[in-house]
């Protein structure tokens, strides 16, 4: 055997060492990507996740932390008129899916954490999308009690209106 032919032979021996290291770790990628997806199939099963994507009202009820929420909505002005994604979604379809999106992998977290306050409270970002639903639906009538400056303070809609959405809430 010749010092090429001994070259060669450990060359094919890398390559073929480094074809059995791709194959193994793809196979574990494959298997974790796999189990994955499992796991998240059935969280979003269980967890009646494909009920979250309409617009009925007795879906954010699905969490008994919410019993509250969707009783007081029944009991108030709105209920005729706006459903929880009216009020609780920007209007615009990409805010809308964004919003979502992030709020169900917040509640999904925090309900599987058992790491939520009871009863549930809104978040800031929340608010600010609650507010920008009120002045959407209602600008003919708050256009006049709008700052000049836009970015002036408004006082919040549900200040002075904390039944309007949820009756009888605190």
């Amino acid at each position: 055997m010749t010092v090429a032919d001994d070259t060669a032979t450990v060359s094919d021996q890398q390559r073929a060492s480094r074809r059995g290291l791709v194959f193994w770790f793809s196979l574990v990628l494959v298997a974790m990507f796999g189990i994955l997806i499992g796991v998240g199939a059935f969280t979003f099963g269980y967890g009646k996740g494909w009920s979250y994507l309409s617009n009925n009202p007795t879906t954010c009820a699905n969490c008994h932390v919410m019993q509250g929420h969707y009783d007081s909505w029944q009991n108030s002005s709105h209920r005729h008129v706006a459903v929880c994604n009216d009020c609780h979604l920007p209007h615009n379809h990409l805010g809308a899916l964004l919003t979502e999106a992030d709020n169900g992998f917040n509640h999904s977290l925090a309900f599987t954490l058992e790491n939520f306050h009871e009863p549930i409270r809104i978040k800031p970002r929340n608010k600010r999308v609650t507010q920008g639903a009120c002045l959407a639906c209602h600008a003919d009538i708050v256009h006049q009690m709008l700052p000049e400056d836009p970015k002036g303070e408004v006082l919040s809609c549900v200040h002075c209106h904390s039944d309007v959405g949820h009756a009888l809430r605190n």
